[in-house]
Order: structure tokens, then sequence, then C-alpha cells
């Protein structure tokens, strides 16, 4: 399976969050599968301005040239996606939600009823399966880490993927590590 994880921890000094994304990365190349980690901090992304040009002037590719385009590319191409990131004010960090954001021209402009909800409609035929990983720490509490698992079902509903798993720094690495197992047999 190709295991994309997108590491939104905003600072440089990794710590403990760091460690146990180093430790979750060799656990799941040790069960064979192919990981590409992207440190988005690292990358140039500029935030969305809402122009649609990635509809309509140039459609499924961002009109500004920036990184988003790889990120795109790799998220598409994997068959699990696992946003990484500490809690900051209650949500994932910035650096997280403006990737999660340049990931909109993954979809059509066009909508289609999903569960009785209007959504837009695929542009791919298929879309990698969620994870998300999170520290809430000094940022956020359980009610937090609450709130942001919901966010990413809905998140998984309008990317027309299965959200596999919400799991936290500090969980076991064999419980996260079988959850991606699980996501491989469905």
């Amino acid at each position: 399976m190709r295991v994309t994880i997108l590491n939104g921890n905003p600072t440089p000094a990794e710590g403990v969050f760091g460690e146990y994304l180093a430790q979750f990365q060799r656990a799941l190349e040790s069960c064979g599968h192919v990981v590409s980690a992207l440190i988005l901090r690292d990358m140039e992304i500029t935030p969305c301005v809402g122009c649609f040009g990635c509809w309509v002037r140039t459609p499924g590719e961002c009109v500004v040239p920036d990184a988003s385009a790889e990120v795109c590319r790799a998220v598409i191409q994997s068959d699990l996606t696992v946003f990484a990131s500490p809690l900051v004010m209650g949500y994932v960090s910035a650096v997280m939600k403006k990737a999660m954001d340049k990931l909109l021209p993954l979809i059509l402009p066009y909508f289609a009823v999903i569960h009785h909800e209007t959504h837009h409609r695929r542009r791919y035929e298929r879309y990698p399966a969620l994870g998300v990983l999170l520290e809430a720490g000094a940022g956020g509490d359980q009610v937090d880490v609450e709130i942001t698992e919901r966010l990413f079902e809905r998140f998984a509903i309008n990317f027309h993927a299965s959200l596999q798993f919400v799991a936290q720094v500090g969980d076991p690495l064999e419980e996260v590590v079988d959850a991606v197992e699980t996501a491989c047999r469905d």
C-alpha cells in the first residue's frame, strides 16, 4: 500500500510528535508499505484565495504555482493519506489547514446528492482512504480531538473517501499500525 503522511507540525523542533511520526513511518515500512512523508512547513504552499481557477482556468490544478501541486499528486496517488498535526487553538495547525484547502482541485465544481446532502462530484475514479494522527498536548483537549474528528468525517465525505482512523500521539503504535492494516483490507 502507498501511504502519504502529511506532517503538519508548524515547528522545526519535532519533539515527541516528530519521534512518534518517525516510529510510525518505520513501522509501516517494516510491514511492506511504501511511505512518503511531506513536511508541509518546509513547502511553499500559498493560501487558497477561493478564486475557483482550479475549476475554471486550469482544471484540476491551482492557478498559483506552488508546492500544492506536489501535495495533490502525492495524495491522489496514495492508497492512504494520513493527516498528522498537533492541535493548535483547537484544530489542526495552520500549515495543515492551508494544505487541506489546496486539495480543492481534486474534486469537481459540480454537485451531487450524497447521503441526502449536496457535495461536490469526484474528479477522479479513486480517492485514498484517510487517517488522522493528532497531538493534543498543550494546544488542545479531548473535546478538541472529538470536534476535529467530526470535521474530518465531513472532510472525508466531501473528498469521496473513507476515514479509517483518528489516533493520537501517545496511542500505542501497534494500534495505529493495525488501523492502517485494517484500511489495507477494506
